[in-house]
């Protein structure tokens, strides 16, 4: 049996476990009013549980990579989402403040492997000119699941309760491992289903070299860093970052405290600038692709990242000089325009991994940036605490501007041209 377009049933497939992920991260901010009326516990308790969640997500991302460098990318989706879909589950049986700070820290320690595993997976199955539009459709998942997540969750909460939402959303997670493992069997080179066309459509790419030596250990994390290049992606992913997060987790406080938005009328508007940053991940990776097509791997990453961070650039200007308190559908819009400018560029960002590293090494060093990713955010998140006692936000607006630029500087500084390291010339 041979499967015409199996790369695609990969990403699909990932896609998929991305939108789920969103879905059971997305549930705890909606359900917690009756949660934690339930548990007895207060604001105080969820800013802890919130901080908890993020702390073993930042920590677990290297440790995810490593992980999936070393056991594959096939048993380690398999056991990140079983772990996360299980923390999932097992919020419905919280009896406390201890008991939630488990469950919260298991679904941080699970969810922390998607990302690094996505980066491996379409480094493995997608040659050089098509894995921007791969990791674009796998990052769409991000904001698909947010544009669905509270319509499934609300409906669940409505006919079953939140704790059965909670179990619900775990067995979800769950069912997805059975086609995950029946569909992904093995690599591109020796997978049985795949046909010959795309087997060398996909390996065709390869260094020649790398096709003809050893197989690889993968590089210790000392070597790793050692290579400017690396430096370059950890240092624009800790710059770009903090983006998506802001819009994450303060979008709703600056909608309701700069427009007074009650919460039906912010989950009615927030979708816009999520289906934006949707449209963004696919219309950057088809930009990607074509260009790549007609110059280089080089200057299609940057072109994209260019033109993604001008894009984040240009809408909070516009923020900051447009929006007042009468017209909160031009922030929306404008939000709506950075978050498709952050995941237009952020699919090349995160798929440098794969275009700098070799196969072995890729898992880790995606790891490592997906752990600096996340401790960018929680410090923004203490930053913007500080400087926005007064209520304006236009202090914190502009330190995200800056730090876009220092991201896109960083990638030109660090990575003078996008391509293999020479791992053997630096022994």
């Amino acid at each position: 049996m041979k499967w015409k377009g199996l790369r695609w049933w990969i990403i699909g497939l990932i896609f998929v476990a991305t939108v789920i992920n969103y879905i059971d991260r997305t549930a705890f901010a909606l359900l917690w009013p009756e949660m934690g009326k339930d548990l007895g516990m207060d604001k105080s308790d969820y800013a802890l549980m919130l901080n908890i969640f993020m702390a073993t997500y930042a920590a677990s991302k290297f440790l995810s990579g490593r992980l999936y460098d070393q056991i594959g990318t096939r048993i380690g989706f398999t056991v990140s989402i079983v772990v996360w879909s299980a923390a999932a589950a097992f919020h419905a049986f919280a009896r406390g403040i201890v008991s939630l700070s488990v469950v919260r820290g298991l679904l941080g320690l699970g969810e922390a492997g998607l990302w690094p595993g996505a980066v491996k997976s379409n480094g493995e199955w997608f040659p050089a000119k098509e894995r921007a539009l791969a990791q674009g459709i796998f990052n769409s998942g991000a904001s698909i699941g947010n544009v669905i997540a509270p319509v499934i969750i609300v409906f669940l909460y409505a006919q079953f309760g939140w704790k059965s939402t909670y179990i619900i959303l775990g067995a979800l997670g769950m069912l997805w491992v059975i086609p995950w493992l029946f569909i992904n069997k093995t690599g591109p080179e020796s997978h049985s289903w795949i046909t010959e066309e795309e087997r060398s459509l996909i390996l065709g790419d390869r260094a020649k070299e790398d096709n003809d030596a050893p197989k690889e250990k993968s590089l210790s994390l000392p070597k790793i860093l050692s290579f400017k290049e690396s430096w370059g992606v950890l240092m624009c992913r800790f710059f770009i970052e903090p983006i998506w997060w802001f819009f994450a987790g303060w979008m709703p406080i600056y909608l309701n405290g700069k427009f007074g938005l009650s919460i039906e009328e912010i989950g009615n508007t927030m979708w816009i600038s999520y289906l934006m940053a949707a449209t963004g991940s696919i219309i950057g990776g088809f930009f990607t692709q074509e260009v790549i097509k007609r110059y280089s791997v080089d200057t299609g990453r940057k072109t994209s990242i260019v033109v993604g961070s001008a894009l984040i650039i240009f809408a909070f200007i516009g923020i900051i000089t447009m929006v007042t308190e009468s017209n909160y559908m031009t922030f929306i819009y404008l939000a709506g325009v950075a978050l498709f400018g952050f995941q237009f560029a952020i699919g090349n960002i995160q798929t440098l991994s794969s275009d700098l590293l070799r196969g072995p090494s890729v898992g880790t060093l995606a790891g490592l940036a997906g752990t600096v990713a996340a401790v960018s955010p929680m410090i923004m998140n203490w930053f913007i605490g500080r400087i926005t006692g007064d209520g304006s936000y236009n202090p914190a607006f502009i330190t995200i501007t800056i730090s876009v630029a220092l991201g896109v500087l960083a990638i030109f500084f660090f990575i003078r041209k996008v391509k293999l390291v020479d791992t053997a010339a630096a022994n």
